[in-house]
């Protein structure tokens, strides 16, 4: 799964990511945020009549024929490409509304349930990952329309299911356009991702949105004296 990641980058950054934005959009400063957690706000590049274009939507999906509160239902922060087709919370939003999640990296636990060890994981070059996703339109019971989003997760391979079984699904630029058409299958959510690396970061990071708007959150850090040391950041590709 993928249960906290991080989205810091420039306006300039995400607009040459996005091959560009092609909807008009005045250039604006962005938040960079690197704890991000269930049900907060995050960015998401979807395609509409005029192009491209950067929203922003609540992690964690919720189908449009959800009764209730938002906090009525599970946060669906991930989507498992297994079913994505085939869940009746997912496959309407597979087919109709995919959206690209940009990030600049994510974070994932090793160790026992209550000392666990927290690692971030990032492109090796530093670029902005492309996770796949899917999003949906929502009224909430004041009548108030609510974008929420959730990230496609796949199978880890050897070098990821060190650190966890699962991590995101993450397009090439060339998938980009065909995915938010809607074209692409399955098949460009189990492509090898860039090349990654990762290293372990603070224990504070084990509390959900602690230091969100410290860059340090995402910086390597010494284990305690008790614990041996980290080895060097991991880095190769995952397949």
């Amino acid at each position: 799964m993928c249960g906290r990641f991080s989205q810091a980058y420039t306006w300039g950054e995400i607009y040459a990511f996005s091959q560009p934005l092609t909807e008009p959009a005045p250039a604006r400063n962005l938040q960079a945020r690197y704890n991000i957690a269930a049900t907060t706000t995050i960015d998401i590049l979807v395609k509409t009549d005029a192009g491209r274009k950067l929203c922003k939507a609540r992690w964690g999906l919720i189908p449009p024929w959800h009764k209730g509160t938002a906090k009525q239902i599970k946060p669906h922060i991930n989507s498992r490409v297994e079913g994505i087709d085939t869940n009746s919370l997912f496959k309407r939003a597979y087919v109709k509304n995919r959206c690209i999640i940009p990030a600049s990296g994510f974070y994932e636990w090793t160790g026992e349930e209550k000392n666990k060890t927290p690692h971030f994981i990032s492109a090796r070059e530093g670029a902005i990952l492309a996770f796949a996703g899917i999003w949906e339109r929502w009224r909430d019971e004041n009548g108030e329309e609510i974008i929420s989003a959730s990230i496609i997760t796949r199978d880890a391979n050897d070098w990821m299911s060190k650190i966890h079984t699962r991590m995101p699904a993450m397009l090439h630029p060339d998938d980009f356009e065909t995915w938010l058409d809607g074209l692409a299958g399955k098949e460009v959510l189990m492509r090898p991702p860039p090349e990654l690396q990762e290293w372990i970061v603070d224990r504070r990071m084990n509390k959900t949105g602690v230091g969100d708007d410290d860059p340090a959150t995402a910086a390597p850090v010494e284990m305690e004296a008790n614990v041996p040391s980290p080895s060097p950041p991991r880095q190769g590709t995952l397949f």
